[in-house]
Order: structure tokens, then sequence, then C-alpha cells
């Protein structure tokens, strides 16, 4: 974390990708999608935040991105919407941590990975962050929504945790379903998929 800055963010993460179930990023570093890359939309719902003084509770963020391969390898294309209610101060607060310009894991490892990148794009948004049915959606931009995986035997609900012991990369237990829908249209990112990976998680950021 820069010296300069002292922040922390504890979220609702609502995570969707166009992985295969699983998502292969979090375990092996590549994707598992059928075309070889990485396409991502990350709603955030802030439940207590601060960046040095100023308190950044209650907002919302939507982080979507595109790399054409694994995500290390970077080349990626991303934008940042920022929640109309937060003030100027707060988004400028929330753009310079998302852009890992005040340090601090994970952002400040993803910040690397773009060679394009729009934002802050100030935009209505609205998160639903429930464990295995949440959704995410700026009007005729972008929509998300997750749903249980079901047992193709009994019928019935697959709730499903995938937990990483020693902490992960952006999150230590994900509730897991899939995609509903998963689509964007911003500038030149444009993907549309269901029936992909969904994670719902609550992120403590940074990241030790």
């Amino acid at each position: 974390m820069s010296g300069d800055h002292s922040w922390a963010l504890s979220m609702h993460q609502v995570e969707s990708c166009n992985c295969s179930h699983g998502c292969g990023c979090q375990f092996g570093g590549f994707p598992t999608s059928a075309n070889g890359g990485c396409d991502a939309i990350l709603g955030f719902q802030v439940i207590k935040g601060h960046f040095n003084e100023l308190d950044l509770s209650g907002l919302k963020m939507v982080f979507v991105a595109s790399w054409p391969a694994a995500m290390h390898d970077g080349n990626g294309s991303g934008a940042l919407f920022i929640d109309r209610a937060a003030s100027e101060e707060q988004v400028t607060a929330l753009a310079t941590i998302m852009s890992g310009q005040a340090g601090g894991m994970p952002v400040e490892a993803i910040a690397t990975l773009f060679t394009a990148f729009e934002g802050p794009i100030i935009s209505d948004i609205d998160i639903d962050p429930q464990d295995h049915t949440s959704t995410v959606s700026i009007k005729g931009v972008l929509e998300a929504g997750h749903t249980p995986h079901i047992n193709p035997v009994t019928g019935e609900e697959n709730r499903v945790h995938i937990t990483f012991p020693s902490g992960g990369f952006m999150w230590n237990d994900g509730s897991i379903g899939k995609t509903t829908r998963l689509k964007v249209e911003q500038g030149d990112i444009a993907f549309n998929y269901s029936d992909t990976f969904a994670a719902k998680a609550i992120v403590n950021w940074p990241t030790p």
C-alpha cells in the first residue's frame, strides 16, 4: 500500500466470467473458457470502507474486463463504473484504489494487466448480492445474473462453496453458481454469455 494513503474495503463481490464451472483462473492461472480468454463482470457493494478519513460505506462499483488469454499475460481492456450516489471525493477515492495507485492487493497487481482502460464512468448501478441468485446491472450497458447449480438426478439445488484455507487472490470463500446472463456493451468491450462461472463472496481488501 502506498505510504501516502490508508484504505480498506469490505465488500460484497458478485463475480461472473466466461470460464466453465470452477474457473481455472482461480486455481491454475489459465481460463477454461471456450475462446481461451477471460471476459468478466465484477460488481461490488461496499459494506464498510474508507480512503484515509473519507467514508466509502454503502457505495457501489462495477468492474468490467476482457483479456484475450490468461489474465497474467496482460493486454486487457477494462472499464470501471462508479455509483452516481458517490460524491466527487468518493469517486476519486474509489478510482484511486481500483487503479492500484494507492497500492495494496489485489488491485495493485490487476491494474498492471491492461493496455486500455476507461473510467471512472458515473452510472446508476443496481446490485442485489444474494449468495446464489445475485444480480448486477447498468441499464443499456451490462447485466449479470446468477442461479444455483441443479442436481440432474434429484432436481434439487446444489449449494456449492469454493474455499481457500490459506487465503485466495481476491476472496477466501465463494458461493458458487452459474450465470443466467453475462452481457456487456461498453466501447470496445462486448460479450454475451450464459451458463458460465458465477461466484458471490465477501472480500476484504487489501489482502495480505
